[in-house]
């Protein structure tokens, strides 16, 4: 029988590593940024537009532009962090979902022990079972 198991994805920080998150971040960044303009300027035309109530439709829009905005803010604490971390030191990047086979005598403890694929620059270093 297989089960599915979480693996942790960790990540070496290197200059490299560190360059490609900080190039992650601002994209993502700016790709918010670019969704509250856009939702600023659909605001103004559906107010300019509907007959519906421009306080209701100020609000809604107002909702998920402060939402950008939070992920926005937290993206800059990701980046302030990032600038903290030293080379060689190991960050959970992710969780990925591992198919495990399962058989009658086996040590489930053992089994279910965390496991992790560390990678450095793109490349699997370790496997921590």
């Amino acid at each position: 029988m297989q089960i599915i198991k979480k693996v942790l994805i960790k990540q070496v920080v290197t200059e490299k590593s560190k360059a490609k998150m900080h190039d992650d971040f601002y994209h993502h960044k700016m790709r918010l940024e670019q969704e509250c303009q856009q939702l600023r300027f659909e605001q103004r035309k559906l107010q300019h537009k509907t007959s519906a109530s421009k306080q209701d439709i100020a609000r809604r829009f107002q909702q998920e532009i402060k939402h950008r905005k939070d992920k926005i803010k937290l993206i800059d604490f990701k980046i302030e962090q990032l600038d903290l971390l030293e080379n060689n030191s190991e960050i959970v990047e992710k969780e990925v979902d591992a198919l495990v086979e399962v058989r009658v005598g086996q040590q489930w403890d053992e089994l279910m022990k965390e496991t992790a694929i560390v990678i450095k620059d793109g490349v699997v270093i370790r496997i921590d079972e």
